[in-house]
């Protein structure tokens, strides 16, 4: 205890994060950021849970009812760089306090509802709200915070978003099991009422940005919906909405899916024939060639890749793979997600004051370790080491989210409007490819023959199946973690430039 103690003072922990709120303006974004980020979390993750409750209320089956879900993170996913040029264009502030507002009144619809359909709508009204809180958010962070601050500052934000997870998960499992499913939807409205009014305040402190150069932003919307549709189609893609069992490898699925990826490939290939002869892209491809920032965006989707093949595939083999209840998946989650309320800070922190080239590397080093643990070891120890093996990879995806937000921002400086929007843009398109490339493996590893055998007679081919998916991931991280290895952002960077159009040399 006298260790910890000691170390807490000297890292003066609690006077580091006071400074963050040293004026009227830091602490408005602050309280903006940390509510919407918790309307955020809290209505998409743990709203997956209405599904069933849904599909029996309306009298339909569960894969038709999971739209309402699923249309949520297809509009998020889709629209998250669109919603970045549109704060570029018309103010980042403006923009996220219009998506709190988009995503509360889309909640309220969705308590109204009178019909699949009509919930269907308003979850994609909120998704979109959503997608403009996010993507606007770090700019936001960016423009009030400077580079060696934004390591605690996005702290703050990942904090509420776990905070949103765990409530969320907690209560509206309780709403489901005892009272209605609408009520869900209603503690979303009153959470989304309760971040307008924490975040009404930063209304006052709208970007000094002339009406001339708003007005030199263009946004190219032909392109934005080529670039919509395009990331749409490679979301529907990796999903299951085709006839027969839920695989990549049955005649259904391969008539569905092929098509799917075929489409995907085309559609981004006329975007980006369509980039390249415009004098005005909507996505300049020149931003890439800045090294570091590149270098940062591809840890971020490996890391965005581990955290959904968590959620999708640990549930799958404490279930079918080792006969365990629902409430020991719960359980095992809400131990993985816990650590996200204390790391992130300590985290934002050591970025913040060091700057250590070692934090990303060892981070989804971790992460990988966690997810080969469980891979290999969690059919061999007892119920309580499920959580134990999971350990690094808790501590790991606490450790990186924070530091890595401030990374990708901070190799960016010339415009924070273009980095917000790929950051958003990488982490949903990583946990797309997560979810499908976990799916895939576990469908190809399962016999044909899965579904006609017995719970006991299964498990050894759905742990069979996990131990195939989850070592393709950790290699997947592994090779995230060799490029964090020469990641580095110039220490000499403390306020943001102008954002001048972007240079076609590497990075200084």
């Amino acid at each position: 205890m006298y260790a910890l103690t000691l170390i807490v003072r000297r890292l003066n922990f609690v006077g580091d994060f006071k400074e963050l709120g040293s004026s009227e303006q830091r602490k408005a974004t602050l309280f903006a950021l940390a509510f919407g980020h918790l309307l955020v979390q809290s209505t998409f993750i743990p709203i997956t849970l209405t599904i069933p409750s849904v599909a029996d209320y309306f009298g339909t089956d569960v894969d038709d009812a999971s739209w309402s879900v699923i249309i949520r993170l297809l509009v998020l996913g889709s629209t998250v760089f669109l919603s970045a040029r549109l704060g570029e264009k018309y103010g980042h502030i403006q923009v996220f306090f219009t998506g709190l507002v988009v995503m509360t009144v889309g909640n309220l619809l969705a308590v109204t509802s009178q019909s699949l359909l009509q919930l269907i709508i308003w979850s994609g009204i909120g998704g979109f709200g959503g997608a403009l809180i996010t993507a606007n958010g770090n700019a936001m962070l960016a423009m009030v915070f400077e580079p060696n601050e934004r390591g605690r500052a996005f702290a703050v934000p990942v904090t509420a978003s776990r905070i949103g997870t765990l409530l969320g998960v907690v209560l509206y499992g309780a709403f489901l099991e005892w009272f209605n499913w609408r009520l869900v939807f209603v503690l979303a409205v009153v959470i989304g009422l309760v971040a307008l009014r924490f975040s009404y305040p930063i209304l006052k402190h709208r970007e000094r940005q002339s009406a001339e150069e708003r007005a030199g932003v263009n946004i190219n919307y032909t392109s934005a919906a080529l670039l919509v549709a395009t990331l749409a189609v490679f979301v529907l893609s990796g999903s299951h909405l085709h006839d027969g069992a839920e695989s990549f490898t049955t005649p259904e699925a391969r008539g569905y899916h092929i098509p799917m990826h075929l489409l995907t490939l085309a559609l981004f290939g006329l975007f980006f024939v369509v980039q390249s002869m415009s004098r005005e892209p909507f996505l300049d491809f020149r931003y890439f060639r800045r090294k570091y920032f590149s270098m940062a965006l591809f840890s971020n989707t490996t890391f965005h890749l581990s955290m959904l093949t968590v959620f999708t595939l640990v549930p799958i083999v404490v279930e079918d793979g080792l006969g365990y209840s629902p409430i020991v998946v719960s359980t095992v989650l809400l131990c993985h997600q816990s650590f996200g309320l204390w790391i992130p800070p300590l985290a934002g922190l050591i970025y913040d004051r060091y700057n250590p080239r070692w934090l990303g590397p060892v981070s989804l080093v971790l992460v990988a370790t966690g997810i080969a643990g469980i891979a290999l070891f969690a059919a061999r120890v007892p119920i309580w080491g499920l959580p134990m093996l999971l350990l690094p990879a808790s501590v790991g995806t606490a450790l990186f989210i924070s530091p890595y937000n401030a990374l990708v921002m901070n190799t960016l400086p010339e415009n924070r409007s273009f980095a917000s929007g790929m950051l958003e843009t990488t982490r949903q398109m990583g946990h797309t490819v997560g979810t499908t490339l976990a799916a895939m493996v576990l469908g190809i590893s399962l016999p044909a023959t899965v579904e006609m055998m017995s719970a006991v007679d299964a498990q050894p081919y759905y742990q069979q199946g996990f131990r195939a998916a989850a070592m393709i991931v950790v290699w997947i991280v592994l090779a995230g973690a060799a490029v964090a290895i020469f990641q580095r952002v110039p220490v000499s960077i403390r306020r943001e430039a102008p954002e001048p159009s972007p240079q076609a040399s590497g990075d200084d």
